[in-house]
């Protein structure tokens, strides 16, 4: 459906193909290395480009990291284990991804997260939490990238509520 795309041959379109790319979304070094690669019509020009957008501040993983860290804890509500394994598929070094992570950690709760993350999904849970449910959102809280003590804690502590807010009712 779609032709092979044509191979850009000087360094001012393929630099014009780079910042496209990064007005749609943050590139790290890795992924526009790859971008680069696969469209420009030789391996050196690609590097003069990638040189080119680091010394401009365009391109600079360890604001990437920063950037990546802060959406996926505030909007995704995700863990620390998820951002740092998709930060190290999408090629940034260990060092960025774990300054970043620290710099997370200290303004974000991640059991409030987990806190968060039960109570709405108890929330589309229809009549008794049973073990597979519970089994469940376990899983799910996994997934998201959260320790699995801090995960534990939280399930307890929810429980626990839910187990005496019925008999405070009753006593009413």
């Amino acid at each position: 459906m779609f032709g092979k795309q044509r191979k850009l041959d000087t360094e001012d379109e393929l630099y014009d193909y780079a910042l496209r790319a990064l007005m749609r979304r943050a590139h790290s070094v890795h992924e526009m290395k790859q971008k680069l690669m696969r469209r420009a019509d030789s391996e050196l020009l690609a590097q003069v480009v990638l040189a080119r957008l680091k010394e401009g501040g365009k391109l600079d993983d360890a604001c990437y990291a920063k950037q990546f860290t802060r959406g996926r804890t505030e909007v995704r509500k995700q863990g620390k284990y998820r951002i740092a394994r998709d930060l190290r598929a999408r090629g940034v070094p260990d060092r960025h991804i774990n300054a970043a992570i620290a710099e997370s950690a200290e303004s974000h709760d991640e059991a409030a997260l987990v806190r968060q993350r039960i109570e709405r999904r108890l929330r589309s849970f229809r009549g008794e939490i049973s073990d597979k449910k519970f089994a469940s959102l376990y899983r799910s809280l996994l997934a998201a990238g959260f320790p699995s003590d801090v995960i534990r804690r939280e399930l307890k502590s929810i429980t626990r509520e839910e187990l005496s807010s019925p008999e405070s009712n009753d006593d009413a």
